[in-house]
């Protein structure tokens, strides 16, 4: 493929850490081994297990491909992210890639979302809930909660996304400088949401690839109440707001929420 058809050519898979120090090296280098022309952000905010010195470290071993972030305090996934973006995109890549630190999302599978953008998606998920895919090792309550937030979503939101709220994700760089990242201000998994509404109302193709999603072995969870609360007030507004649009004839803008 040529550049011009080959958004891949250069890749940022983004990180964002927050004592993760068991799980980062491990994550690293099944990136690599997957992937070896990528290029690794990590955003650590200020872990106190000294997750952000061992970055540093692997960056040290390899800081062509590998680069870090600090942050000071805990600001939550969505704001990693944010950061992550503005950093990949003032650095000229031209696809960038979420991807979690604690191996649910595998590194063995990126290909997949590559290819998809690469085959013209602007918006590459990885999907749990599409023929395909799969989630190995969660407790039935995690998976009901999932699954009730995707049906909940994609009723509210009247969209075709079967897994929007998941986030192992590939963007082309055209999507985040066009959907006003500078308006997100969501935290938690409803980040992830946010961004998917805004690339459909943007115009921009977002396509599901299967994937299996594992649950994590080392360290804990950071899934929280506030993270649910967030999403299901924001999904209501967003939905109900995007009806009223509809109904008025004009497009739907979550970034004027």
């Amino acid at each position: 493929m040529s550049d011009l058809v080959s958004p891949s050519r250069r890749t940022l898979v983004i990180i964002p850490t927050y004592n993760e120090r068991e799980n980062l090296p491990l994550i690293v280098g099944r990136v690599h081994a997957a992937q070896p022309d990528v290029h690794v952000l990590v955003v650590d905010d200020g872990s106190p297990d000294g997750t952000g010195r061992l970055a540093d470290e692997l960056s040290l071993a390899d800081p062509d491909r590998i680069h870090v972030m600090h942050r000071v305090s805990k600001d939550g996934l969505g704001a990693a992210y944010l950061a992550g973006f503005e950093w990949g995109l003032n650095r000229e890549y031209t696809v960038l890639v979420e991807m979690d630190a604690d191996g649910s999302h595998a590194p063995e599978e990126l290909g997949r979302l590559l290819a998809a953008v690469d085959g013209g998606a602007d918006v590459a998920i990885g999907s749990r809930y599409v023929p395909g895919g799969t989630v190995r090792n969660w407790p039935w309550r995690r998976l009901a909660l999932s699954r009730t937030a995707n049906t909940y979503s994609r009723v509210l939101l009247g969209v075709d996304i079967r897994d929007i709220t998941a986030g192992y994700r590939a963007y082309r760089r055209e999507v985040l400088e066009k959907i006003e990242l500078s308006a997100v201000d969501s935290k938690g998994y409803c980040f992830q949401i946010d961004l998917t509404w805004r690339a459909i109302n943007a115009g921009f193709t977002v396509v599901e690839v299967p994937i299996t999603f594992s649950e994590r072995e080392l360290g804990v969870s950071k899934m929280s109440g506030s993270n649910i609360r967030e999403a299901m007030f924001k999904v209501a507004e967003w939905g109900m707001r995007g009806r009223i649009d509809r109904a008025r004839g004009v497009s739907s803008r979550p970034a004027s929420l």
